[in-house]
């Protein structure tokens, strides 16, 4: 089934891949850039982003990566984000097409078991990746770098619609 939800997960990949792209020109000191009010550091920021995507994908499918990003572990490289960005976002976008929108899950957080509907870790997917593009964005235009057009309104242009 083909639904908003399914453009928005492709708006989403669309733009960590765009983001991605804009900052594999930058030099390792900007990539360890960071301004008061956001998450951190750019690479820690995009480290966070993405190994956060993964485990709302195993969230939503009981199936954990074989290979996960951590936070815990140093920074891999923009080539291993782009890979996780690659994997994460295409489940995400399946995930959509098949709309769990009513399904329950049952997570376990900090040793307890709660249920919820796979809406909410859908949600907070886009919410989360959003915020932290945002952090990424607001420090490359600290550091005048011009950061990529993310908007929908450029996603629109690109895809034609």
């Amino acid at each position: 089934m083909y639904t908003s939800l399914v453009e928005l997960f492709k708006h989403n990949l669309w733009s960590n891949l765009r983001l991605l792209d804009t900052c594999a020109e930058l030099t390792p000191e900007q990539l360890a850039a960071s301004i008061e009010g956001t998450y951190g550091r750019i690479q820690d920021t995009f480290l966070h982003l993405l190994a956060a995507e993964g485990r709302y994908v195993a969230q939503l499918t009981g199936v954990k990566p074989e290979r996960p990003l951590s936070e815990r572990n140093p920074f891999p490289g923009l080539g291993d984000l782009r890979q996780q960005a690659e994997t994460s976002g295409k489940a995400l976008i399946e995930i959509a097409h098949n709309d769990p929108i009513d399904e329950t899950l049952t997570l376990t957080y900090q040793g307890e078991e709660h249920q919820l509907r796979a809406v909410v870790p859908l949600m907070q997917a886009i919410h989360h990746a959003h915020e932290h593009r945002t952090h990424i964005v607001t420090t490359l235009s600290q550091m005048g770098v011009e950061p990529p057009d993310l908007s929908v309104w450029a996603y629109g242009d690109e895809m034609g619609y």
